[in-house]
């Protein structure tokens, strides 16, 4: 798998606040943890793509001007760590592990506060 390009259309997907575009990353049976997910819908783990869905629709809604620039990749077996800053230079890392079929499994998002 071409991590690079993954996280280069990563960024894009998020960017572009297409959320069919983003979810396209991502296993219909996709776990995903987050302290933002926390307080935002109540529970900081959420299964599923229509989960997500509903989630990063609220997030996105909220923010508006959301937007995301990758500072560094790292890879690692079946899996990868995407760096990143947000629109206000927060700093954070999604662990995204893969399925066989190239699509997110379980993912994981860490936030400086």
């Amino acid at each position: 798998m071409d991590y690079d390009a993954f996280a280069i259309e990563w960024e894009a997907a998020w960017n572009s606040h297409n959320l069919d575009r983003i979810l396209a990353h991502y296993a219909g049976d996709v776990v995903f943890r987050s302290q933002k997910a926390m307080r935002l819908v109540g529970h900081g783990e959420l299964r599923g793509k229509d989960a997500l869905r509903a989630y990063w629709a609220r997030a996105l809604e909220a923010q508006p001007d959301l937007s995301f620039v990758v500072v560094d990749v790292l890879r690692g077996h079946g899996m990868m760590v995407i760096t990143y800053r947000n629109q206000r230079d927060v700093l954070a890392a999604e662990t995204l592990r893969f399925g066989p079929d190239g699509l997110v499994v379980e993912a994981s998002a860490c936030h400086k506060h």
